[in-house]
Order: structure tokens, then C-alpha cells, then sequence
């Protein structure tokens, strides 16, 4: 959204414009109404006749072959419905009121002319005819302007006559074709109710569809049913679960597994084995307490070992049919433990039974749920064919009634409409012509006007005010200099320079005096951080005043007290010896290149305040300018003055016042609103900001109050006025 110091500033501006070409504006907007007002007398006068037709339907609607009644529509006489719901039926009858066979009739009956005695057409005829819409209402007004009273009348009347001549016509006939067309109809739309009941009878048998309502009730609860007993076997099924595998966790064996060691635990002829391994290793653990492992007795005992192991082996791969490697303890079992895998193998047999009476369930439940998603759509479908034979047997009964009412409305003289107001005869002439004209010129040479004004600031590309400046620098401003002087022809310009007064030095109490007074302030303000010793004072372009501002504001400084050197820079076309009434033989230039002393060619011109002049003009400035014996001066005269202020040219018209900028502390711009223009402003912009130079603030000088928006100046110059009536009363 925008915000409102923005709505304000565009505001401005446009007052701003308003006020500098309000001369050449006011002039087209004075011409344009005076010729508006001129043209309007020339109008012949003009007669308005008026008549006014109620709509109604007639007995019967006709709705093309769209013979369905609808609910919305009405059905009462006079409610006058429109084929499309957004639209006003009475707006279809307006076209057909101005259509052209209608008033072609009424320019043939009526023999009407135009203003060269030639028939009159039917665009002409159109242009001052108006039809409306009584808001509210099922009225339309008919209203016609002619430079003829009985005229106007005649034609609104004519008109109104034929419509309705032209309705009930038209209303017989669609009645007649109306009618033969449902005679057609007819046997087809009883052939339909015939093939719907049919489609019906064998939906229902291939289907065994009896009552849907019904069996959808059944299969709900048959559902609940197993619902409830799939319940109770999953909770069955939890616990037997929950008991397995507590059983499972006590044995260390699956389902496989424990049937496994159940069998070799229980084969007489594995434990016989296993007794006889058990005493092997009892022998072998004696002997080789008596023995190494080479003695023959080991030998053998460790043979016998290997073959009762290989014996194990084959009878428990007899046993089970396996060739799994059990140890001892799968072998020989406790009581207790084998008590325990009989245990785990019952609630495992339990456990798969219960799962599969769970799946039987599940697909029982599976089933009645396929039967139950399949009954909406085949009562989707029961209710499409019970609507189609509705449809039909609906279509049927209407077209019987239709065909009737056709009948008789094939005789009927009834019309859409009826006249309620004819025209009469108007006894005094409309002047909304003249009143319209006016306007017209009104508004005209507004547009022209502004125009104008967009077209002169189009042409005059400068900067005309304080906020244009800043908003293309965007430097800190450090003040406002008022305009001083009027604008004088080019040939008195230079006799103006030549008179310029330091008005700091020549009218002290002045409102300029105490901007240049505010100006110095600020700039110390600027600078707090740093202590400021010199500074180059610059334009963009010449005739900004640069020079003038730099002169002021070394009188200020030296007004305070303070040490100040002013050093004319602009070597091409110096301004400060003119400004002081000064010699300018002997100055910057020939300090530089040593044909003077710098305190020869320094001149006092105030108290604290001497100025050094430009000199002769060398062949090349900024070589002089740019150089080490210029640094060397400028750090010299900064330890000798309190301030240094050197006035250098224009920056985009020399490069002297960058590179003494490299020298000093910083620049001070001064930019003058009429003077520069916006492509001036930002090559200066961008050539400060591109390379980073140390730019100390803005001085707008030359400030021309009527291209402002608000007064900078207005209540300072009363304060100002009325202290030198004070002084002068002293």
C-alpha cells in the first residue's frame, strides 16, 4: 500500500507544476469552455416525447423443443422469465423494439426526414431513440428527441403499435410450429416411457434385486456379527500367542526345533548311545589323568568316542531324518524341560488353529463387505432407471398438455406487452444538449489544460525543487540558500556578477546570512568525529553558485573567529577575485610554479579571513592542481588557518576538484534547483559514489519557493522583516 508521505509528495509535485505553468494551462481551459459555450448556442432545440409499454407473458411459454417445466421459472401469467437467469428479459425485448425491420416500418409510415430532405435511415433513427428500464418494474420507456414536437410523438407511438403488432404475430406463429413439433414428439416420448420401464425389469433380474433397502440392512448386521466374534478369537489368539512365546523364551527353541529334540529325546536307542558316551569321557578324563595323549589307551578310548559320535549321528538322522548337529544338552532333557516343550508344542497347535479360524472369518466378513460396497451403486442404478421412466411418464403428461394449450393459443390475439402511457405531443424544448455540451468543453480543457502542464515538464528536464535534489544525491543536507536575486537578460549578466555582495559581510542581520551561519554549524556537527581542516567546495555544472556559497561561508567561519584561507581553484574561470573586488595578476597559479611568494599573493579581505586568487590561467590546470607542490600548499595552509576552503571547479566539466578532494578532508556539494537537470545529477552521483569520495554534505542554493510544495523560507522572512523594522526604530 502506499504510504501517505508518498500520496503527499506526488501531490506536491503536481501542485508544484500546477503553479509554475499555470498561465499557459489557465489560457486552453478558458479557450476550450469559451468555445464549448459558443458551439452550444448554436443548437437547434430539441423535443422529447416519451411512452411506456408493461411487459407480461403470454398463456403459454415457448421454450424452443425445452418442453420440461421447471419450478424456477413460474408457471403464473405476468412473471416474465428470461431464458439465461442473470439477464433482464425485458433487455431481449429492447433489441427487438430497436431492431431494424421495426423501425424501418415506422420511417416508411411516418415518411420521415433528415435534415437534407432525404429518407431517413435507420442509424439516424437510432440515435435519438432511447429506451430504459423502469428500475423496479416490468416498464420500459420509450423516449424520442426530434427538433418536431408531433414528431417526437408520432414516432414513440408508431413504434410502440408495431412491437406489438409484430409480438402477436410472431407469438401464433411459434404457437403453430410449437405444436406441430410436439405432435412429432408424442410417440416417441411413449415409446421412451416403454423402453425405461423395460430397462428396469431386467436390471432387477440379472441383478437379484429385490429390496436393496433391506438387504443392505441384513448385511450390516451379519457384519456386526462377525465383527464381534473375530473379536473375541483375536483375543483368544492374543493370549495363546502371549503363552508361546513366554514358553518359547523358557525352552531357547522354535516350534520346529522342539518337536525335533522331543523326538530324540524319547528314542531309546540315542540315550543308550548318549549313557555310553557319557562313560567314554569318564574313562578318558580318568586316563589321561595317568597318561599322555599318545599312550594307546587314549588312542583307543578317543577311537571309540569318534565312532559312538558317528553312531549318534546316524541314529539321529534315522530318527528325524536330518542331518542337523545337535549338542548333548538338546539330547538329554530333564523331565521338567521336556514337560515344558510339550507344553510350547499344544499351544502352538492351538494357537495355528485359532489363526485360521480368524482368516475364515475375516473372508466370511470380506464377502459381506463386497456385497455392501456393490448395493450403492446398484441402487445408484435402481434410482437412474426409476428417474428416467419418472422423466418419461413426466414428459409425456406435459407434452399432452402442452399440444392442447397450443391449440388453443393459436387463436389468441395476445401480446408480450401492452401500452400503458402513449406519447403526447412535448410543449417545451430539452436544453440537456447545451448543458452536456458545456460539460463536455468542461471537461476538455481540463485534460488539456493538464496536458499542457505534462508536456512543458516533459520539455524541462531540470530540477526544480529541494526533494528532487536530495532524492537523486542522497547526501547529508547541511542547508537551504534562498534566491537572492531575480533572473536578468544574458546581456546584464555579467554587470550582475560584477555587483554581487557577500551578503554575510554586507547585510549581517539577513535571512541569508544566518542559512550560511546554519550551514557552518551543521557541517561541524557532520564532522564531529574528526576535526575538519580544509575542504573542496564544488558543483556538478557551472552557474550552481559554488562560488558564492564558498565565499559566504569562509565570512561566516572568520566571523567567529576562526583563522580562514579561501583559495580560488578554478584555474579556467576563477570568480573569487571578482567577488572581492581583488587583483587577480599574481595568485594559486604562480605559487605553484614559484613566480610569487604564497604571503606576496595572499590578500585580506576580513578580519581572520584572506583570500588567495586564481592567478593567471596556466596552459594545463590540473596538472598544477594535481600535483605534490598543490599537497604540499594545502597541508601547509592547513597548519598556518584554522579552515581551508578552496573553490574548485565543476565536476563534470573538470576533474580538478576529485583530485584536490584526495587532499583535503572532504567535499561539499552545492546543487541549485533550475539549474542542473536529472541527467547532470546523477553522472555527478555516480562519479562520487563509484569511487568512494568522501562527500561531507549537499547545499541546495538558489531555492526558487514557487516550484516548492510547502515554504521553507515564508515565516523567516517575517521573523527577518520585522527585526529590521526593529533596527530601524532604534
Amino acid at each position: 500500500m502506499e504510504s501517505r508521505e508518498a500520496v503527499d509528495l506526488d501531490f506536491g509535485r503536481y501542485l508544484s507544476s500546477v503553479k509554475r505553468h499555470w498561465i499557459p494551462a489557465t489560457c486552453i481551459f478558458a479557450t476550450t469552455v469559451i468555445l464549448s459555450a459558443l458551439a452550444s448556442t448554436r443548437l437547434k432545440p430539441s423535443y422529447e416525447s416519451e411512452g411506456k409499454l408493461l411487459f407480461k407473458v403470454p398463456s403459454f411459454q415457448i421454450l424452443g423443443t425445452n418442453l420440461l417445466p421447471n419450478s424456477s421459472e413460474g408457471g403464473g401469467i405476468g412473471d416474465l422469465k428470461p431464458l439465461v437467469s442473470t439477464q433482464n428479459p425485458i433487455s431481449t425485448q429492447i433489441e427487438v423494439i430497436s431492431s431494424p425491420p421495426v423501425l424501418q416500418k415506422t420511417i416508411d409510415k411516418l415518411k420521415l426526414k433528415n435534415q437534407k430532405g432525404e429518407p431517413l435511415e435507420v442509424e439516424d433513427l437510432v440515435k435519438d431513440l432511447t429506451l430504459k428500464i423502469i428500475g423496479g418494474t416490468d416498464v420500459l420507456k420509450i423516449t424520442y428527441k426530434s427538433n418536431k414536437p408531433e414528431e417526437a410523438a408520432e414516432v414513440v407511438n408508431t413504434i410502440m403499435n408495431f412491437y406489438i403488432e409484430n409480438d402477436i404475430s410472431t407469438n401464433r406463429a411459434e404457437a403453430e410450429e410449437t405444436r406441430q413439433f410436439l405432435d412429432k414428439q408424442l410417440p416417441k416420448t411413449q415409446t421412451a416411457v416403454q423402453t425405461a420401464e423395460a430397462a428396469l425389469r431386467r436390471f432387477k433380474q440379472q441383478n437379484s434385486v429385490v429390496d436393496l433397502s433391506e438387504e443392505t440392512k441384513s448385511a450390516v448386521t451379519i457384519i456386526g456379527n462377525l465383527d464381534n466374534e473375530i473379536n473375541t478369537i483375536r483375543a483368544q489368539l492374543a493370549d495363546f500367542n502371549a503363552q508361546t512365546d513366554a514358553l518359547r523364551q523358557k525352552i531357547g527353541l522354535n516350534s520346529q526345533q522342539a518337536i525335533v529334540v522331543s523326538s530324540l529325546s524319547n528314542s531309546p536307542a540315542i540315550q543308550a548311545i548318549l549313557t555310553q558316551l557319557q562313560e567314554i569321557d569318564r574313562q578318558l578324563a580318568v586316563e589321561r589323568s595317568r597318561f599322555l595323549d599318545e599312550n594307546p589307551v587314549i588312542i583307543n578310548l578317543e577311537a571309540k568316542r569318534f565312532n559312538l559320535k558317528n553312531l549318534l549321528q546316524k541314529q539321529i538322522e534315522q530318527t528325524i531324518g536330518s542331518q542337523t548337529q545337535f549338542t548333548q544338552g538338546f539330547l538329554q532333557i530333564g523331565e521338567l524341560r521336556q514337560k515344558l516343550i510339550q507344553d510350547f508344542l499344544q499351544s502352538e497347535v492351538q494357537r495355528i488353529g485359532l489363526a485360521k479360524r480368524l482368516a475364515s472369518l475375516y473372508n466370511s466378513r470380506s464377502a459381506y463387505e463386497q456385497r455392501t460396497k456393490i448395493i450403492p451403486r446398484l441402487a445408484q442404478t435402481q434410482s437412474e432407471l426409476e428417474r428416467t421412466i419418472e422423466v418419461a411418464q413426466s414428459t409425456y403428461g406435459t407434452l399432452l398438455k402442452k399440444i392442447q394449450a397450443l391449440q388453443v393459443a393459436e387463436n389468441q390475439n395476445t401480446a408480450s406487452a401492452r401500452i400503458i402511457t402513449e406519447a403526447i405531443i412535448p410543449k417545451k424544448s430539452s436544453g440537456g444538449k447545451k448543458l452536456i455540451v458545456l460539460l463536455l468543453g468542461g471537461t476538455l480543457g481540463v485534460f488539456l489544460a493538464s496536458s499542457t502542464i505534462f508536456i512543458l515538464e516533459m520539455r524541462d528536464s531540470s530540477l526544480k525543487t529541494v526533494n528532487e535534489v536530495r532524492e537523486i544525491f542522497g547526501y547529508t543536507l547541511l542547508g537551504m540558500m534562498p534566491l537572492l536575486a531575480k533572473k536578468v537578460p544574458f546581456r546584464h549578466q555579467k554587470a550582475q556578477t560584477n555587483t554581487q555582495n557577500i551578503v554575510v559581510r554586507d547585510q549581517p542581520y539577513s535571512l541569508a546570512s544566518e542559512m550560511y551561519r546554519m550551514i557552518q554549524a551543521n557541517l561541524r556537527l557532520v564532522s564531529s568525529d574528526q576535526v575538519l581542516k580544509s575542504i573542496v567546495v564544488t558543483s556538478a555544472v557551472s552557474k550552481e553558485g559554488k562560488s558564492t556559497v564558498s565565499a559566504n561561508l569562509a565570512a561566516v567561519m572568520a566571523q567567529l573567529g576562526r583563522k580562514v584561507l579561501l583559495i580560488d581553484a578554478d584555474l579556467r574561470l576563477p570568480s573569487q577575485h571578482d567577488l572581492w573586488q581583488l587583483n587577480n595578476l599574481a595568485g594559486l597559479s604562480e605559487v605553484l610554479v614559484d613566480e610569487a611568494e604564497l604571503n606576496v599573493a595572499l590578500c585580506k579581505v576580513m578580519d581572520n579571513l584572506d583570500v588567495l586568487t586564481a592567478g593567471v590561467r596556466p596552459l594545463n590546470p590540473l596538472a598544477l592542481l594535481d600535483s605534490k607542490k598543490m599537497a604540499s600548499l594545502i597541508e601547509d595552509c592547513s597548519h598556518q588557518y584554522d579552515f581551508v576552503i578552496i573553490d574548485a571547479p565543476p565536476l563534470l566539466l573538470a576533474a580538478d576538484a576529485l583530485a584536490l578532494s584526495r587532499m583535503t578532508d572532504g567535499i561539499l556539494l552545492v546543487a541549485r534547483p533550475g539549474v542542473i537537470d536529472s541527467s547532470n545529477a546523477r553522472a555527478a552521483q555516480d562519479i562520487l559514489g563509484r569511487y568512494s569520495y568522501n562527500v561531507l554534505g549537499l547545499i541546495v542554493n538558489g531555492i526558487i519557493e514557487k516550484n516548492e510544495s510547502r515554504s521553507y523560507f515564508s515565516h523567516a522572512k517575517e521573523y527577518f522583516a520585522v527585526e529590521q523594522v526593529t533596527k530601524s526604530h532604534k
